[in-house]
């Protein structure tokens, strides 16, 4: 019964913290780093599980950070449909914009068209400096 509770107790930490931090992507070791604050220990794999659980989902966004090195996970609100656009990510900040406008429709044509590739929006993300960080 203990071992139940405990499960159900980091998930819903997890997802408290993922849900607080919707407008940035979050590391392995950013989740890590809450849960200690929480005190709650969890086990690097159990949390890769979830987060991999959350993906299949669909409530949970899974990229490759900056360098491809790692991955970072980003919550999404139901009504949300970012496999559907492109993303952006502020180098600086971290946050994630959302490119739900017709241009992308165009570009996504016109990389068809001319050069034969068709893109994957469900996990691809633009790296650059939001306007807000710019301003700093």
């Amino acid at each position: 019964m203990g071992r139940k509770e405990y499960k159900t107790k980091s998930r819903k930490l997890i997802l408290q913290y993922l849900i607080e931090e919707k407008e940035h992507t979050v590391s392995i070791s950013d989740i890590l780093d809450f849960l200690k604050e929480q005190e709650e220990l969890v086990n690097v794999s159990t949390i890769y599980r979830y987060l991999d659980k959350l993906v299949s989902e669909g409530k949970v966004m899974k990229y490759q950070n900056e360098e491809g090195k790692k991955a970072v996970f980003q919550y999404i609100e139901e009504e949300n449909t970012c496999h559907q656009h492109l993303h952006m990510q502020c180098v600086k900040c971290g946050r994630v914009i959302h490119l739900n406008c017709g241009f992308m429709e165009e570009i996504k044509a016109h990389m068809m068209e001319h050069h034969r590739f068709r893109l994957q929006c469900h996990n691809s993300i633009l790296y650059g400096i939001c306007s807000e960080c710019e301003e700093k």
